[in-house]
């Protein structure tokens, strides 16, 4: 494996690679970066592939601009196509997690001739939202805390994580996993609370998390800080004005879905109603004891899902 840099769309980005063949495309989430993917890269290597994954716009090594509107989807996309253009691929598939996802679901949507397959982790695609996400959240909210409406306003959340970045990143990763004990009372918080307010702090390490992967999160958001991953957050309604054409659009690539059966977004998104936007779905597998770190928490079985998948393309 080796990491090197590229310019794409503007920015710099830096990815991880390892193998040759096919290009898979490799998208993580918040708060990641490129290392999310540790287990799959060499797994995809060795089943004769090209894996690619980049920290994504505002992470790690990748430029962070310091405009909000650089981090709409269609920003996002067009860094996942010029990444493309500079390995001098025609086309890949492309797979992500997490925040990573709605990126994917929408480079098939919005570049269907250069992604030939995409595999969502954790977040499923039903359709463009009937009403601007943020009034929505709102509506769901009520008067009590929701993390999307919490990281709106520039400087808030970051303040907050950033106060101790090691703490934050252990606590959000226990906390979101499918080995969490303590109820993180994460969806019930009033209004005002704040983040971390209410995520245990582990005893130990979960077995999927080691010490090293922990050192390794917190010291490249030691250095980044927070404000790029937040601010796709913050570009939810522009994301919504963006894809007006997209209202009736469906997924028409082959496509998988894999999810942990404890994940939290599963309780926000219903994913039986991705078959209706999805109709090329060859598969939707939940993973038992699984939270939202789909490729860190349970590596063999989402490798074995994605090559299996890869295979009978």
């Amino acid at each position: 494996m080796k990491l090197r840099t590229i310019a794409t769309n503007g920015i710099r980005m830096r990815f991880a690679e390892e193998g040759a063949g096919p290009l898979v495309l490799l998208l993580h989430g918040f708060p990641e970066s490129w290392y999310s993917w540790r287990h799959q890269l060499p797994a995809l290597a060795a089943a004769g592939y090209h894996a690619v994954a980049p920290d994504q716009r505002g992470y790690g090594g990748t430029d962070a601009p310091a405009a909000i509107e650089a981090y709409d989807i269609l920003h996002l996309t067009a860094d996942a196509v010029g990444l493309l253009d500079a390995l001098g691929e025609k086309q890949a598939v492309v797979v992500g997690h997490d925040w990573g996802s709605p990126v994917a679901w929408h480079c098939a949507l919005l570049h269907p001739e250069r992604f030939r397959a995409v595999a969502a982790l954790s977040v499923p695609y039903t359709g463009r939202a009937p009403m601007p996400p943020l009034e929505l959240f709102r509506a769901l909210a009520g008067d009590r805390f929701f993390y999307v409406l919490y990281f709106q306003e520039p400087g808030v959340a970051e303040r907050e994580l950033e106060q101790d970045v090691r703490d934050t990143m252990s606590r959000f990763l226990y906390a979101a996993s499918g080995d969490v004990t303590e109820d993180p009372n994460f969806w019930e918080k009033p209004g005002d609370a704040k983040f971390l307010d209410g995520l245990p702090s582990p005893m130990a390490l979960p077995p999927w998390l080691t010490a090293a992967d922990l050192d390794y999160f917190a010291s490249e958001f030691r250095r980044t800080g927070f404000r790029g991953g937040l601010n796709w957050y913050r570009n939810f309604d522009r994301n919504w004005e963006l894809t007006v054409e997209l209202a009736d659009a469906k997924v028409t690539q082959p496509a998988l879905f894999v999810a942990g059966e404890r994940d939290g977004v599963l309780r926000m998104i219903p994913v039986e109603a991705m078959r209706d936007w999805v109709p090329n779905l060859r598969e939707l597998r939940l993973l038992p004891g699984c939270g939202h770190w789909t490729q860190q928490e349970k590596p063999a079985e989402v490798n074995a899902a994605l090559i299996e998948f890869l295979k009978r393309l």
